[in-house]
């Protein structure tokens, strides 16, 4: 069976996913997992549609389903003629005689600045018969309402209700202390006939291998039947609420599909011809990032998903797949309303790393996502212009160097003896190193961790620059200020970037991952140093960098990106498998993060002088054929042959193919 999977999205965290062979292999499969809280409060309410044909006196079960005692029934995969991802995802099932065609798509039905009230979440799903007289389809959806972390059981407090209607049923599961979410299910022709019965023991493998609960029951509530003549086609329409009656949508399931594809080609028609050489591969990389951008209510404004089926929208994974997400693809007005989100959360010098659900708290632990804005900040205005937005955000930027400098959450500061940020709190994992197992970080970044400190010079050379720029703009005010500022950014530049050889450990070659609170130097060989080396403003001098360099693609670089630790390094950990304990052990501790291969790139362009050493076909290759088609992996096995983990999909990961998708393409 083929088990690669596919991923369709709707601009407000609601999604659908399964597998090639059509198999639910995990707890986060389903055709309609609606975000009720954009993005938030995502819940499975239609898991999908089992369906099977009669054909000349024949019925064929085209469904796959994998059972807890270790059956595969029925077995519609070997029906399975093809199956393409574009431009929506299309399996045909067919014999001598008969094909049968489904497609599903998952319209974007909202507008930037809508209420709640009006976000739409549906999925539309057609099927198309060909053959050689009639055939009978019949179609039984398989549903469920709950949390999509999590699988739902048979319980006798768990109840469904059905209101039919003419081609029409709306659904709501009930218990004694709580009414589920209101939806519908709508067709275009065919006879709906109400039963209502459990399907038990559904098995999810991909759960079983990450050491999670595995198994699920389904409610099916009833079935439909329709006679379709050769050419016909059914369509279906999952949607959360109620249709107006008076306003009901049509189910035209082309037109979705080309409104689909003109919302793409509008969002993108700037950067359209980029790719000469790859124009399919480059739409298709469009496509992947724009899966990532939705909308969150909490804020009225934009965020991005960190990663699919599991992850939310967090600060520092979003600032740094913006510039591949919204620069590369010249979405300014996007990147400007993530830039001014994070902006008004700022507190106390800090910006939050994940952002509130209605009625929550932000929560602000992490110590990078702040100086990423900054980062982001600068290549935003160097990509825009956009000096008005300069003048607006600097206070901002103001308040961040006054925080650190004066100290923060987490005992972050700076050392007044070498200008560096440090900090110390127990029990917290600040940077993107952040995987904790029993209450302690895997990974204890405590003190002056390197890509920090690089992160920190460069805001300070942003800072300069801008208050320099903003001082020039001032006729006729009181310069003073300004002016103060401004030597005040270049001196203290000037300080951390002399500051900045305490890390550099000569009898490696390489930077020093971190200098402990006690002054201890940790020389495990991390891609931290690659990442310092990959900023506008890179504080370490050429010499050591290209060393830096030629030992992080000996120890470190894969096909895929690179390695979190040094395979020679008594705590690496080649493969990441195993139940959560276990893979949270091998997270940053040997794992391949396909993001990195972004700021090598980067790095070595600057400093290396010679072509980059690695062949790009094999994630290009990983993008289009392997693990979730059309998007990359979060991560991979630090051991050969690197197999894809994680996450099926990672924004910046896809992020930065975008932004460097010229360097990658043209790798042989």
């Amino acid at each position: 069976m083929d088990t690669r999977e596919w991923l369709l999205t709707n601009g407000l965290g609601s999604f659908a996913s399964g597998t090639v062979c059509d198999a639910r292999t995990r707890t986060y499969h389903g055709w309609l997992i609606a975000a009720i809280d954009p993005p938030s409060e995502r819940t499975l309410l239609l898991s999908h549609l089992e369906a099977s044909l009669a054909v000349g006196g024949r019925v064929f079960e085209l469904g796959t389903n994998l059972w807890r005692d270790g059956t595969i029934a029925p077995h519609g995969y070997e029906l399975l003629q093809t199956f393409k991802i574009d431009p929506v995802p299309t399996w045909v099932w067919g014999q001598e005689g008969w094909r049968l065609t489904r497609q599903l798509v998952m319209p974007h039905d909202m507008g930037e600045n809508q209420q709640d009230s009006q976000f739409c979440h549906r999925v539309l799903v057609q099927y198309r018969y060909e053959g050689e007289g009639a055939a009978v389809l019949r179609v039984r959806p398989l549903v469920g309402d709950r949390n999509f972390h999590h699988q739902q059981q048979v319980d006798s407090d768990l109840n469904f209700s059905q209101r039919v209607s003419q081609q029409h049923v709306l659904f709501q599961s009930h218990r004694p202390d709580f009414i589920g979410t209101l939806w519908q299910l709508r067709w275009t022709q065919g006879s709906y006939q109400r039963d209502g019965f459990w399907y038990m023991n559904y098995h999810y493998p991909e759960e079983t291998a990450r050491g999670l609960g595995d198994c699920e029951d389904l409610y099916s509530p009833g079935c439909l039947t329709v006679t379709l003549q050769s050419g016909e086609t059914l369509t279906l329409e999952a949607k959360v609420g109620e249709t107006d009656p008076q306003h009901p949508t049509a189910l035209d399931f082309q037109q979705a599909v080309q409104a689909e594809q003109q919302r793409l080609a509008d969002t993108f028609a700037p950067v359209a011809d980029v790719s000469a050489a790859k124009p399919t591969l480059w739409q298709q990389l469009l496509k992947a990032g724009d899966q990532f951008v939705v909308h969150r209510s909490s804020i009225n404004g934009p965020t991005v998903i960190a990663g699919y089926p599991w992850f939310n929208d967090w600060g520092r994974d979003t600032l740094i797949a913006l510039p591949g997400l919204a620069l590369a693809t010249q979405r300014f007005d996007l990147a400007r309303g993530l830039l001014q989100t994070f902006s008004r959360y700022c507190d106390q010098g800090l910006i939050p790393n994940a952002f509130p659900d209605a009625g929550s708290q932000p929560f602000y632990n992490s110590i990078d996502a702040v100086l990423w804005w900054i980062e982001t900040l600068g290549l935003y205005l160097e990509a825009t212009q956009d000096w008005e937005f300069l003048t607006e955000q600097y206070p901002t930027v103001q308040k961040i160097y006054k925080a650190f400098t004066a100290g923060t959450l987490y005992n972050i500061s700076i050392d007044a003896s070498d200008g560096l940020v440090t900090w110390d709190a127990p029990g917290v994992a600040l940077t993107w190193m952040d995987a904790v197992v029993d209450g302690q970080p895997v990974t204890p970044r405590c003190g002056k961790p390197v890509e920090i400190n690089a992160l920190w010079y460069s805001a300070l050379c942003w800072a300069g620059q801008w208050a320099e720029r903003l001082d020039s703009q001032n006729e006729g005010g009181n310069p003073a200020p300004l002016e103060n500022q401004t030597r005040r950014y270049i001196h203290h530049a000037q300080q951390a970037q002399a500051s900045l050889q305490k890390f550099w450990n000569p009898e490696q070659g390489y930077f020093y991952d971190t200098i402990a609170p006690d002054d201890r130097p940790d020389p495990s060989i991390r891609p931290n140093a690659v990442i310092a080396l990959s900023l506008r403003h890179c504080g370490f001098p050429e010499v050591q960098s290209q060393r830096v360099l030629q030992v992080a693609k000996e120890r470190l670089l894969t096909p895929y990106g690179l390695r979190s630790l040094d395979p020679a390094d008594r705590h690496y950990v080649g493969h990441y498998a195993g139940d959560p304990h276990h893979r949270d052990h091998a997270y940053h501790q040997g794992t391949v993060w396909s993001w990195l291969i972004g700021p090598f790139i980067r790095a070595w362009t600057r400093f290396a002088h010679a072509p980059l050493p690695f062949d790009g076909q094999p994630l290009l290759d990983h993008f289009q054929q392997q693990a979730c088609l059309g998007s990359i992996s979060e991560i991979f096995d630090g051991d050969a042959p690197h197999l894809p983990q994680g996450a099926i999909a990672q924004a910046w990961s896809v992020a930065e193919l975008l932004r460097h998708f010229s360097d990658m393409a043209e790798l042989k």
